[in-house]
């Protein structure tokens, strides 16, 4: 037996005092109403409906049942308009992941703009770097830096993302700026050591096309980005970092580009999310909100 369908077919007989209009208002026949209100009394082992060929009245336990579980039915078709109308409006959770960088200087702007026009919408961002599951986490969508998604996802190339050498005015007034890619070497350079091999990362350059590795002898080494990209601003050497923690401070004359003919484009920033056929309004919206505004990064 169905036991949700048996109570409302039950609620619906009982506060309309007749199967044959609860029938009508269901889009079934009486018997079909009979029916099931005789299986819901064998189910509980009561009689819950005086029958008449006029008119059905409830029994004591009848009038019982009743009481008890129409305010549950109300409660429960209230979650699911609730439920429905958060799918289909602007409001509700939308959960994203991303790496820390791109988290605080791509997305949390475009979180505050969106939040904005739709103040129905909450987020909880997870902003970590490193493979997230979307399926197994409840992620909505995400955003990647570096090469595109390999996972079972839809994903989406957002703007390139350029791999920038660059130092401190302060740095190339004392020591130069290199003309070359083999000028680095009489330089003071700072790099990246990768925390999970504990190894330095080659700098990258675009070299007549293809792709070139430079392995560098770094003077500082530091296995967190933000505190190479903070040795670069203080001046002590040349570092090597992506645009997405380069640009505010290559707009601001805080850090100058240099060898910018051989500046590697071969990463990207990309939108993914799973295949789902039942995507809320609101993660829809937001993926192409973030697209269009991400798009004059292009």
């Amino acid at each position: 037996m169905d036991e949700l369908r048996a109570i409302s077919t039950f609620i619906r007989a009982a506060e309309l005092g007749s199967f044959n209009k609860a029938a009508t208002a269901q889009g079934t026949t009486p018997q079909a109403v009979s029916k099931t209100v005789r299986q819901l009394e064998h189910y509980l082992g009561v009689r819950l409906f005086h029958r008449t060929t006029r008119k059905n009245t409830l029994t004591e336990d009848g009038q019982l049942l009743l009481d008890s579980v129409r305010a549950s039915m109300e409660g429960f078709a209230g979650a699911l308009n609730r439920v429905r109308n958060s799918a289909k409006g602007d409001q509700g959770l939308i959960r994203i992941s991303a790496g820390g960088a791109v988290g605080r200087k791509v997305l949390m702007p475009l979180v505050a703009e969106f939040s904005q026009l739709h103040p129905g919408v909450t987020f909880d961002l997870v902003l970590e770097d490193r493979s997230t599951d979307t399926v197994g986490e409840r992620i909505d969508l995400g955003f990647k830096a570096g090469n595109a998604p390999t996972a079972q996802v839809v994903s989406r190339w957002l703007f390139p993302i350029r791999l920038v050498v660059c130092a401190t005015p302060e740095y190339l007034a004392k020591h130069g700026a290199p003309q070359s890619i083999d000028d680095l070497a009489r330089h003071r350079c700072i790099g990246y050591r990768q925390p999970g091999t504990g190894r330095p990362v080659p700098w990258e350059f675009q070299v007549d096309g293809e792709i070139s590795y430079r392995s560098m002898d770094f003077i500082v080494c530091c296995s967190d980005p933000e505190a190479e990209m903070h040795a670069v601003l203080n001046g002590i050497g040349i570092g090597q970092t992506d645009s997405i923690n380069a640009t505010a401070e290559l707009r601001a004359g805080t850090l100058v580009p240099l060898l910018a003919s051989s500046t590697s484009e071969r990463m990207g920033l990309y939108l993914y999310y799973a295949q789902r056929t039942d995507m809320p309004s609101r993660v829809r919206r937001f993926i192409d909100f973030a697209a269009a505004r991400l798009s004059a990064h292009r």
